[in-house]
């Protein structure tokens, strides 16, 4: 499908609201108010991950390999949404998405598919979303950027502790952040004393992306052993690199011969 003439013009530096794209070798890129790529699809397997981070946010399978539904706050091109959508049968995803011209974007130039019993994406205030008593879901997926920093809203307090009374029992909240972001370190304190039953973070193999695993319930099969059988498992049927997530989960985060500490 071609481009819309209006997607292919960069406007003005300063404009923080400003969507557009860029291909190259191959891969259509969505940039939100700067050069900054906030999703990619490389147009040969556009049902793929092609960036580091969005395949690091898959980690959560190795300690909840069978949500049942996902709420995603924050669309971009749509490749995670895309991917649960393509490789996981049966799983329902909601996606909250505050710019609709994001979500324009995602469906002409993305192969972001239509809703259907599935998959629905709405546009909306993902932080207001998670303030609401009826929302409930097994796995949480967070990642909203404007052109220089997480957004504000998606990053407070109030705003993690209403998503982990959001999740179900043993669910996960998934949380892209990056680590040059000015108010890195103050947001994953928030998140850690938003969910004290333990936080584990994963570096992204491509250095920036920090992905945050915080959990509603303390996790009951974190040894490694079983972590090592499962990602080779969930390798074998999503072709993603578990057994690297596995050793970065290792590097980053306390743990011992056995297993993650808590």
């Amino acid at each position: 499908m071609k481009f819309m003439p209006q997607w292919r013009i960069r406007k003005p530096a300063d404009d923080a609201e400003t969507v557009y794209i860029s291909e190259k070798y191959g891969v259509r890129s969505l940039h939100i108010g700067s050069d900054t790529i906030q999703s990619s699809m490389r147009l040969s397997r556009p049902y793929d991950l092609e960036l580091a981070y969005t395949r690091s946010m898959m980690a959560f399978l190795l300690f909840r390999p069978q949500p049942r539904n996902v709420l995603m706050i924050g669309l971009g091109g749509g490749s995670v949404a895309k991917f649960i959508h393509h490789h996981m049968d049966g799983v329902k995803v909601h996606v909250v998405e505050i710019n609709p011209e994001v979500i324009s974007i995602a469906r002409h130039c993305f192969k972001m598919p239509p809703d259907d019993e599935h998959l629905t994406v709405s546009v909306g205030d993902g932080a207001e979303y998670v303030m609401r008593a009826d929302v409930a879901a097994d796995i949480e997926m967070i990642d909203g950027y404007d052109g220089e920093a997480q957004a504000e809203a998606l990053s407070e307090g109030d705003f993690y502790e209403a998503c982990r009374e959001r999740l179900d029992r043993d669910g996960i909240m998934v949380a892209n952040l990056w680590s040059g972001d000015r108010q890195f370190t103050e947001a994953l304190s928030r998140i850690r004393g938003a969910f004290p039953a333990g936080c584990l973070t994963l570096p992204a193999e491509k250095p920036g992306n920090v992905i945050a695993l915080a959990f509603r319930d303390r996790p009951r099969n974190a040894d490694w052993k079983e972590l090592e059988v499962r990602a080779s498992a969930l390798t074998l049927r999503y072709g993603l690199e578990f057994g690297r997530f596995v050793e970065g989960l290792r590097k980053a985060n306390r743990h011992d011969a056995a297993g993650l500490l808590w």
